[in-house]
C-alpha cells in the first residue's frame, strides 16, 4: 500500500519521519529492576511466588499477605522550579517535582513488604499530600493521602511519613491530592512485584503516559472554572488541549523543534512485561504498537485471565500490565496514541514512543507508521477481563433507588461566576483544616458540613456488598476512581460514537431493559473505570475497610469543580483500627500556616 497522509497514523507522513529521525535521541532505559527474590518465580512459572508458605496467582490477596519482614524506605522532596525545561525541551512556567525529576522516582517493593515514604514539602506557597492510587490501604485509611479527607495537607517546610503494608501486588502510582497540583508534576510509578497470570522473560517496568502543560495547571484550572472565559468559545468549563503527551517524561515537541522520543529496548525472541500507567490530568488514550499485540494480564491491580488485543484503551488513572512478544523482525516500531472524542486532546496530535529491538539502528525512527484503531471510543472493555481471584456480587441485592443513585451534570453559577460538577446537586468542597477523619477522631461526624459530600454507609458485616448507580447527564465521559477498594463493574451503557452530537440526552438506567445486561458473577474488577457520556454505570464493592474513602472523577478539572463524594465506611471501627492521634500535630502545623500565612486561599474542591 502506498504511503499517503490519509493512511498513515504516526508521525503523520514520511516527511515527518525523515525530518525527525536525525533529531530523536535515545532515552534512558527504565531504571528500577528490583528482581523478585523468590526462587519459584521464574520465566517459566510466573504464577508462583513462594512455596513455603504457598503464595501464588490464586491466593486471595485481600485475605492473605506474605510476611517478608522487609521495609522499603523512600524520601520524597517536593520542590518547585520556575521555567523548568522538561523532557520535550520546552519550558514549563512552574514545575512541581518529586526529587527534582519527572516522573518522580519509582516506588519498588515486593508483595508483603512495608513501605515507608517521608514527604518533605519544599514548595513556597502550596500545601501538598501524596495519595497512593490503587493501594487499598487496608486498615490504614489515615495513610491514604487525601487532603481534607484523611489528613490536613503538609505545609511548606513541613513533612510527614506515610507507612503501609503492600497487601496487593501489581502496578499503582502516586500523586498529589491537593487541588490539581499533580498536573504540575507531583506524581510517579509504584510497582509491587508478585506473581503473574502468564509467563514472561523480562520486566520492563513502568511506562507512565502523562499529558503535559507548559503553563501552571493551577492557573489553567482557574480559567477552566470560570464560565465567562472558556478555552473553547461557547463551551463553559472546557479545558485547553495539553501542550504535549510525555512517555516517562519524554517526547518530541509537536513542532519537532526539541526533545526526544522515549526508546524502549526489546530483546528479540523474548516476552516482556510492560506496566502501563495513565498519569494524565485530562487525556485518555487508545494505544497501539505497530506489528505487535498486547496480552493483558492485569487491570489496575487485579490479575486476570490473559487476553490478547491489538489496541488498548487506557483511561485517566488506569493501569494495565501487558505482555509484548518480541517476535517481529529486528527493527524500530511506533507505540502510537489516539485520542477519542470527549476523552482529551493535545496540540501534539500524534504522541508516540519507539520500541526498538536490540540490534536495530538507534538513531533512526520507525518507517511503518501504523493505522488508526477501528474503534477508539472512550470506554472500557467491560466483559473482556476475568479476574483470577473471583468475586461475585448477587444481582438480587441491586435495586436502583434514590438512596444509591449518584447523579452528575455540568452546572454554571453565573453570579460567582463558577463552573461546577456536582454530585446529587452538591459539588464537594473539603476543609483542609478539618479533614473528615478529624471529625471521626472527635466523635463529631454529625457536624460534618454538607459540602463535604459524605455518605455514611450503613453498619454492616465485612463482606457485605454495597451497590451504586452513577448517571451522567452530560456529553463528557468521566474516569471515576474509588479509594480503598476495587469495584466490580456490574454494567454500563454503551459509549457513544459521538457524545458531542446535538440531540443527545441522558440514557437513564432502565431496570426492565438494562437489568438483564448486568453481570454479577466475577465481572471485571478494578479501582478506576469509565462513566459513559449521557449514560450510566453500575458498580458494587464489599464493606470491610474502615475509613473515609473518596470516590471521584479523575479528570483534574472535574474533581476541582466538585465531582466527588466520600464513603464513610464502618464508622465505629475507624478509631480502633488505626491511630488517629497523629492528626492533631499534623493539623496544628497546617493551622499555623493556613490561612494566616498562606498567599493563596482555597478556590476549588481542595482535592
Amino acid at each position: 500500500m502506498a504511503l499517503t497522509v490519509a493512511n498513515l497514523l504516526f508521525p503523520c507522513s514520511l516527511l515527518w519521519i525523515l525530518l525527525l529521525s536525525t533529531a530523536a535521541l535515545a532515552a534512558p532505559q527504565f531504571a528500577h529492576q528490583l528482581q523478585p527474590r523468590q526462587t519459584c518465580n521464574t520465566a517459566t512459572n510466573r504464577q508462583c511466588w513462594t512455596t513455603s508458605p504457598a503464595f501464588n496467582i490464586n491466593t486471595d490477596y485481600e485475605a492473605s499477605t506474605p510476611s517478608t519482614g522487609v521495609t522499603r524506605t523512600y524520601t520524597f522532596t517536593v520542590t518547585e522550579i520556575n521555567n523548568w525545561v522538561g523532557g520535550d525541551g520546552a519550558q514549563k512556567l512552574k514545575a512541581m517535582l518529586v526529587n527534582g525529576q519527572f516522573p518522580g522516582p519509582t516506588v519498588n517493593a515486593n508483595w508483603g513488604d512495608r513501605i515507608n515514604i517521608t514527604v518533605v514539602n519544599n514548595l513556597s506557597s502550596n500545601g501538598t499530600s501524596i495519595h497512593f492510587h490503587g493501594i487499598h490501604q487496608k486498615n490504614t485509611n489515615n495513610q491514604d493521602g487525601a487532603s481534607g479527607v484523611t489528613e490536613c495537607p503538609i505545609p511548606p517546610g513541613g513533612s510527614r511519613t506515610y507507612s503501609f503494608l503492600a497487601t496487593q501486588y501489581g502496578t499503582a502510582w502516586y500523586h498529589s491530592h491537593f487541588s490539581s497540583q499533580y498536573g504540575n508534576g507531583v506524581l510517579g510509578p509504584v510497582m509491587i512485584n508478585g506473581p503473574a497470570s502468564a509467563n514472561y522473560d523480562i520486566d520492563l517496568g513502568p511506562l507512565m503516559i502523562s499529558d503535559w502543560y507548559y503553563g501552571s495547571v493551577n492557573q489553567i484550572a482557574l480559567r477552566v472554572n470560570n464560565p465567562n472565559n472558556p478555552y473553547i468559545p461557547g463551551f463553559p468549563g472546557s479545558p485547553p488541549p495539553s501542550d504535549n503527551v510525555l512517555f516517562n517524561g519524554l517526547n518530541r515537541r509537536s513542532n519537532g523543534a526539541s526533545g526526544s522520543y522515549l526508546r524502549v529496548t526489546l530483546t528479540p525472541g523474548k516476552k516482556h512485561l510492560l506496566r502501563l500507567i495513565n498519569g494524565s490530568v485530562q487525556n485518555s488514550y487508545t494505544l497501539t504498537l505497530v506489528g505487535h499485540t498486547f496480552t493483558i494480564i492485569a487491570t489496575d491491580m487485579v490479575p486476570i485471565t490473559p487476553v490478547t488485543v491489538s489496541s488498548l484503551f487506557v483511561g485517566v488513572g488506569q493501569r494495565y500490565d501487558v505482555l509484548i512478544n518480541a517476535d517481529q523482525p529486528v527493527a524500530n516500531y511506533w507505540l502510537n496514541t489516539t485520542f477519542s472524542q470527549g476523552c482529551g486532546q493535545s496540540t501534539n496530535p500524534r504522541p508516540a514512543a519507539i520500541f526498538s529491538y536490540s540490534g536495530a539502528p538507534t538513531t533512526t525512527n520507525p518507517l511503518a507508521a501504523g493505522t488508526v484503531p477501528p474503534d477508539s471510543r472512550c470506554q472500557d472493555a467491560l466483559t473482556a477481563y476475568t479476574p483470577i481471584v473471583t468475586r461475585s456480587a448477587p444481582l438480587a441485592g441491586f435495586t436502583a433507588t434514590p438512596a444509591n443513585t449518584l447523579n452528575t451534570n455540568l452546572q454554571i453559577n453565573p453570579s460567582i461566576p463558577r463552573v461546577f460538577w456536582p454530585v446529587d446537586g452538591t459539588p464537594i468542597q473539603v476543609n483542609w483544616n478539618n479533614p473528615t477523619l478529624e471529625y471521626v477522631k472527635n466523635g463529631a461526624t454529625g457536624s460534618i458540613p454538607a459540602a463535604a459530600n459524605v455518605l455514611t454507609l450503613p453498619a454492616a458485616a465485612a463482606g457485605t456488598w454495597t451497590y451504586w448507580l452513577i448517571q451522567n447527564n452530560s456529553s463528557i465521559p468521566h474516569p471515576v476512581h474509588l479509594h480503598g477498594h476495587d469495584v466490580v463493574i456490574l454494567g454500563a451503557s454503551p459509549a457513544l460514537a459521538n457524545p458531542l452530537a446535538p440531540g443527545n440526552r441522558l440514557r437513564a438506567y432502565n431496570p426492565a431493559t438494562d437489568g438483564p445486561t448486568l453481570r454479577g458473577t466475577n465481572p471485571t474488577r478494578r479501582d478506576t473505570t469509565m462513566l459513559p457520556a449521557w449514560g450510566w454505570l453500575a458498580v458494587a464493592f464489599q464493606v470491610g475497610n474502615p475509613g473515609a474513602w473518596l470516590f471521584h472523577c479523575h479528570v483534574a478539572w472535574h474533581v476541582s469543580q466538585g465531582f466527588g463524594v466520600q464513603f464513610l465506611e464502618q464508622l465505629s471501627s475507624i478509631p480502633t483500627t488505626m491511630d488517629l492521634t497523629s492528626l492533631t500535630a499534623a493539623c496544628n502545623a497546617w493551622d499555623t500556616y493556613y490561612p494566616a500565612n498562606a498567599p493563596f486561599l482555597q478556590d476549588d474542591s481542595g482535592i
